[in-house]
């Protein structure tokens, strides 16, 4: 028997995608770029040359400490994206905080001046090498067979255009909210998605692992489908408002579902 597609996605025509965490893992990609730069640079003739507080700091490090350090560098963009105001803030797209907040984090752990300019900036690209889920391109050009697929990121066009290519995702359309000089979670990013896909708010749907951007999108009259991943949700399950999204949001898909190919099967989309 075919399951019933939920009432709210019944004329929904394009699905917006949140990328970092719903999409890609950044957590491992992020963690072992970071531990095999280290070891390159611990391992290359260069090493004799650094300082020696910052040599042994480098060689100190651990797997459990660069996972830190990318945990560290992924709250700096959610400070930095929450704190911008648009047309107030200036302008700085994600690519160049990563960067400074890369070397801003350097300094903070003793590692200043162990990674050239030009070695820190490539460093600092990773995000644009992140590692999709593993049911996350099929899920994606599964979806794409009837529905519009496409990104809604805080990342900048040439990340977000990397990552599809780089994971061979298929989205059908490439939307940052640099496009509207602002970031999520300010109305003009779901608002001006929509309307670059052509579409009325309520025949989009969001796609996130985050509550706190589907409760956003949804005050902006988009529909709601929230696919768990590892460690992505900020909101607790004790917390009276994850609670009650559980009640608004209009697809959930739990952590021991396939994720995306999940969301195609419930949608009515075929393999």
């Amino acid at each position: 028997m075919a399951i019933p597609i939920p009432e709210a996605l019944r004329d929904i025509k394009a699905l917006a995608f949140d990328v970092f965490g719903t999409v890609v893992d950044w957590r491992s990609s992020v963690q072992e770029e970071l531990a095999r730069r280290a070891g390159e640079k611990i391992a290359s003739p260069t090493l004799g040359s650094l300082p020696s507080p910052a040599r042994a700091r480098l060689e100190a490090l651990t797997d459990a400490d660069w996972a830190r350090f990318a945990e560290e560098w992924r709250t700096t963009y959610y400070v930095f994206t929450q704190a911008f105001v648009p047309g107030k803030s200036a302008w700085k797209d994600i690519d160049a905080h990563h960067y400074d907040a890369l070397q801003e984090l350097l300094r903070g752990w003793g590692l200043a001046g162990v990674y050239a300019d030009d070695e820190a900036r490539e460093l600092s690209l990773v995000w644009h090498r992140l590692k999709p889920w593993g049911d996350a391109a099929a899920g994606v050009r599964r979806l794409g067979t009837r529905l519009v697929t496409s990104t809604l990121s805080n990342g900048n066009r040439s990340l977000l255009q990397d990552l599809d290519r780089f994971g061979g995702l298929g989205f059908r359309s490439i939307i940052s909210t640099a496009d509207f000089c602002a970031y999520k979670p300010h109305p003009s990013t779901y608002l001006g998605a929509a309307g670059a896909l052509g579409f009325q708010p309520g025949e989009v749907a969001m796609v996130a692992a985050h509550l706190g951007d589907l409760a956003a999108a949804r005050a902006n009259g988009l529909r709601t489908i929230y696919v768990e991943r590892p460690q992505e949700e900020a909101w607790g399950p004790e917390e009276q408002r994850y609670k009650e999204a559980r009640e608004w949001v209009d697809l959930w898909v739990a952590q021991d579902e396939p994720g995306f190919l999940e969301v195609a099967k419930r949608l009515g989309i075929p393999e």
